[in-house]
């Protein structure tokens, strides 16, 4: 049996452990709260400052993305220009080829109307009286001998067949007076002065008065004879031309073919 002083000193030597555990663990306890109360301090502490860069992070991103959408959108209306440009470009060159292609096609039909004209012109250039032939020489030279190896260009051979016609309907519409020579019955030529009414007729007479006649185009040129009763007549048409004398009606002969 234990003796009661020694129960005593085990009974103490029990509360005294007790109350030092129970003080450790509370000064345990209370070192644990202060280290989770300061942990949950930094964490509002970073809780805090991740908010405040992410309110500056968003302000940013936003106008950020803010730029992008207008870069954007400036992207896609260039596109959209660019897509509209490219389709009138497309349509400019369709027309473009179309309008050649007709050009083209007109060309080609101006070659042949234009040679065809150059055929005409040359068959009646024999029946151009002397006058006429000579001044139109620089156009006929003009003409080419051979329409399919001609280097001219159809403008150029246009312009040649127009110039020449034009001079052709001048004399034609008009009276006028040339210097020539035509024999006189004897073998011998003589200087006379000839009127020219258009293309169709002629009229000649010498300054004396003694050779005179009257010529026309003929198949092979312009074809003279001899009428020595017409040179009055004819030396006062002249006359009348030139106005050394007053207008009157004279009656001269006219061929018709």
């Amino acid at each position: 049996m234990m003796s009661k002083r020694l129960k005593c000193r085990v009974t103490l030597g029990l509360a005294l452990l007790a109350c030092g555990s129970v003080a450790w663990a509370a000064e345990n306890s209370v070192t644990t709260v202060r280290e989770t109360l300061s942990q949950w301090v930094q964490t509002r502490q970073l809780i805090s400052r991740t908010l405040s860069e992410w309110d500056s992070d968003r302000e940013m991103l936003g106008q950020t993305r803010a730029l992008f959408d207008r870069e954007l959108a400036a992207v896609a209306e260039q596109m959209g220009k660019l897509n509209t440009n490219s389709t009138v470009v497309e349509g400019e060159r369709r027309r473009s080829e179309a309008d050649l292609a007709q050009h083209a096609e007109a060309l080609e039909k101006s070659k042949v109307i234009v040679a065809d004209l150059e055929k005409e012109v040359r068959g009646i250039l024999p029946l151009l009286p002397p006058p006429l032939t000579a001044a139109i020489q620089p156009w006929t030279n003009r003409l080419p001998a051979d329409a399919t190896k001609t280097k001219a260009g159809v403008v150029e051979r246009w312009q040649t067949v127009v110039g020449l016609l034009n001079e052709v309907d001048k004399f034609n519409n008009a009276i006028s007076v040339a210097n020539d020579k035509q024999p006189n019955g004897k073998g011998d030529q003589v200087s006379v002065d000839v009127i020219y009414l258009g293309l169709g007729i002629a009229y000649f007479v010498d300054a004396a008065g003694e050779v005179a006649g009257m010529g026309s185009p003929g198949a092979n040129g312009w074809q003279w004879q001899l009428r020595p009763e017409l040179a009055s007549k004819v030396r006062d048409a002249i006359a009348i031309y030139r106005s050394q004398k007053a207008a009157e009606f004279l009656g001269l002969p006219a061929v018709t073919q």
